[in-house]
Formats: C-alpha cells, structure tokens, sequence
C-alpha cells in the first residue's frame, strides 16, 4: 500500500510486473513511479481503478500510455463524459486516461501467482465502485467504499452513490473475507475486519439517525441545527465535516439513485 496526496494505492508486485490499484493525482505520477522503483524494477503491467474520482485515476493518463487500465464500465463513461460532484465540476479526461477495458459485473487478473478478483459492487460510494480481492495474499482494496481511521466517508450521490449500498457492499467485504485479511481502505490507514465493522456500525447508526428525524418530517436544516449527528462529532473533523456528511445521508435517505437503468439494474447514460 502506497499513502500520497490522494486515495490509497495498492500494488500486487511479483515476477510477472506491478498490478496497481489506482494512481492518486496526476502530479504525483512521476513520485508514484519512483516508489514503485523502490519496490521492484519490473513495469506496471495493468493498472485497475476502483472508481472514477480524481484522486484515484488523476494518473491515469500517464500510467495509461505504459500499461492497460481496467475498471467498471461506470468509471469509463463517467471519466469521458466528466460530470459534477459535491465539490465542483469535473472535465472530461483525455482519451489516455480511460480504461481500454471495461466489465460490467466481475472481471480476474492472473499475474504474479495471485487470482485477482476485481467485482462491481454497486451504489455505494458512486456506480462504478470495485473492490479488488487479492485471494492467496488475503488483501483487499475497497477504494472509497471505506474510509478508515474515524472520518465519515464522502457518498458520491450525483454518481449513484448511495449509504445504503455502501452499508450493504460493505457487509458484503466483511461477509467473505478471513479474519486475517489486510483491508486497503480508499482513505485512511492500513485496515482490519474490526476496523471495517466499526466504520459499517457508525454507518447504521448515523443513517438511523437522520432517517428518524425524516420520519418525524424534520428538514434537512433542522437536522442540523439539532445536531443529529453530535455523538459522532469526532468522525466529522476530516474531510468530510458533520453537517456535510448529514446533508449527504438526508440525500441518500430522500432520494433513490435517479436515472435510466440498464438490465442489471446499475444506472446507464
């Protein structure tokens, strides 16, 4: 796991080159490669994303020009169009920053004696989310379907995120990994299953939170100024701060993902 300015990286590095999982800013491509040279002098063979923000494909267009990159049909669509989040607009990427393979449901990757295991999990943090299980090496990456380290989780709502499919992607994780698997979280360090159970617990409980002030017919700006969220106040000094993140679960709670669904049920352009 490699820590920057951006999402956590992950590389599966072996005989046969680097898989890495994601690649943080574009700035950063040249620093990401000289850690990668710390490693192992063997190339980046394919590059996976986890989902399509810019903190976790902003190298893609470098990286892109040296080896494969693979992700959920999602990442492409939202990656060439561009699009707009809670925090601003995002342009559309050059054409060397999109993955040249997508799936739609699962997809594996034989390198380095591992059986990668790259599944869609859909709804959570945006439409696109993959969590990548590295069987014979017990590691997972969860891109931002898990925030480790006590700091509430950015729900992509404007890409199809949703709280309720990040509880159940996570439940999920939690469900088939074993108990000494190491958890790559999106953000945040180095991770256990207990460290994951803790994240979905606060998940439920703030959700229950704020779905039972919706219950009472309280708006969102009631919400806040009642402090909904107070008990968990600790968790709102990062990133994402406590109001933020109770605008973020009154949206997810009021609102199902809108837009034209494909036969999965996964939102299409």
């Amino acid at each position: 796991m490699l820590e920057g300015a951006g999402g956590n990286i992950g590389a599966s590095v072996g005989e046969d080159g680097i898989v890495m999982v994601d690649d943080e800013f574009l700035p950063l491509a040249e620093k990401i490669e000289a850690a990668l040279k710390g490693i192992t002098d063997k190339p980046v063979k394919v590059v996976l994303n986890t989902h399509w923000h810019g903190d976790h494909t902003g190298s893609n267009a470098h990286f892109g020009e040296k080896a494969p990159i693979v992700a959920q049909e999602n990442v492409r669509k939202r990656l060439a169009a561009g699009g707009k989040t809670r925090f601003g607009e995002v342009k559309p990427a050059e054409k060397t920053a999109l993955p040249i393979i997508t799936f739609e449901d699962k997809v594996a990757v034989h390198l380095n004696g591992e059986d990668i295991r790259v599944i869609h999990f859909p709804h959570g943090h945006t439409d696109g989310d993959s969590v990548i299980f590295f069987t014979q090496s017990k590691v997972v990456h969860m891109g931002d379907d898990f925030f480790n380290g006590g700091m509430f989780p950015f729900i992509d709502i404007e890409s199809g995120g949703s709280v309720q499919g990040m509880i159940a992607g996570d439940e999920k994780v939690l469900a088939e990994v074993p108990d000494d698997v190491k958890i790559i979280p999106g953000q945040g360090p180095l991770a256990t299953k207990d460290d994951l159970r803790k994240f979905i617990a606060v998940l439920k409980e703030t959700s229950a939170a704020v779905e039972a002030g919706i219950k009472k017919g309280k708006t969102l700006d009631q919400l806040k100024q009642e402090k909904v969220l107070a008990k968990w106040d600790s968790w709102g000094q990062s990133f994402i701060k406590t109001d933020v993140f109770t605008e973020i679960l009154y949206d997810s709670l009021k609102k199902n993902p809108t837009g034209p669904k494909n036969s999965h049920g996964h939102i299409s352009k």
